[in-house]
């Protein structure tokens, strides 16, 4: 029977079938695990399960037991994979299991800047509309997606799901391809310049890589239109955060929704914290990705990845 450790379960929260990973080995569950406690818990397992917890070169060579590394997520920078393979350690991570999740926090967030039910809500609440003499109320306008351009940055499995969407609004769907190399014959191709000047919403949806590390910095959103939504669902770092407060606070779009950030969780200081008018920005702690539904076909999927090693094991 394998040996497996989980070192940050509580990065995925409460689980319904979690426990159906005791079936694949005798496995030890820790909510989190600071970096100077991983040798001493991985220590003597066949399997390792991570979210966030690096795993590097110097741990590995104090792991002669481990065969395979499962990455409950979809990047794998916090392992050393090259190390990982020189040892024989196969890496597995996990994919498309949060499309519908994220996209629908992307129009979650959408809705929540065009339509300001915020605003309506406090107004009803505070007791203005029981004093008022109208039966309705215009003092946030807002606009409707029908007939307006979404543009996508980064058109993969998410950005698609997006773009179904978007079109179910009555939205034109154009998109920038990161790498240069997406021909999506559905879809309009701009360069990033033209996307930005022509697309009432940007929503990113890219990976982090030397293509897109800054890419959306003050002087690209000057190109974007003064009424313009800016998303960021991808990778915290595409978008430069001390660009996207002056952009904000120098009102060149209209708003801006980000669920990702260079540094998580958000450090105390940031400026995207200390808007003018805080209402133009929505910010959520990194949880597009974590509906009920997608955590569990997550874990269901890490089990998956564990039986095809243990299937496939000399």
């Amino acid at each position: 029977m394998d040996e497996i450790v989980f070192l940050d379960v509580a990065t995925i929260g409460t689980v319904e079938n979690l426990k159906e990973l005791n079936k694949l080995g005798k496995i030890d569950f820790f909510e989190e695990t600071l970096p100077d406690q991983v040798i001493e818990r991985a220590v003597g397992k066949d399997i390792l399960i991570t979210n966030k917890v690096e795993i590097t070169a110097g741990i590995i060579d104090h792991l002669p037991d481990l065969r395979l590394i499962c990455v409950a997520a979809t990047g794998i920078n916090n392992i050393d994979i090259a190390y990982a393979e020189k040892k024989g350690i196969q890496v597995k991570n996990v994919v498309n299991y949060s499309s519908d999740s994220v996209a629908q926090l992307t129009f979650t967030m959408l809705l929540h800047l065009v339509n300001k039910p915020g605003y309506y809500d406090n107004f009803v609440k505070s007791g203005a509309y029981a004093k008022s003499n109208s039966f309705t109320h215009h003092g946030e306008p807002f606009w409707e997606l029908r007939g307006k351009r979404m543009g996508i940055i980064g058109l993969g499995t998410i950005g698609r799901q997006v773009a179904r969407i978007a079109e179910s609004f009555g939205m034109e769907v154009v998109f920038y391809s990161t790498t240069g190399r997406n021909n999506n014959i559905n879809y309009k191709r701009f360069e990033l310049d033209d996307l930005l000047k022509n697309s009432d919403v940007i929503s990113i949806h890219a990976p982090m890589n030397d293509r897109t590390r800054g890419l959306i910095t003050y002087d690209k959103m000057k190109l974007m239109r003064p009424c313009a939504i800016l998303l960021n669902l991808g990778r915290g770092g595409i978008v430069v955060e001390k660009h996207l407060a002056k952009a904000l606070n120098d009102n060149l779009i209209g708003g801006a929704g980000i669920d990702v950030l260079v540094n998580e969780p958000i450090e105390a200081d940031n400026p995207l914290l200390k808007l003018y008018d805080k209402s133009k920005l929505i910010i959520t702690p990194h949880m597009a990705w974590a509906s009920k539904e997608a955590r569990e076909l997550l874990v269901q999927k890490i089990g998956q990845n564990i039986e095809i090693y243990q299937k496939g094991r000399p």
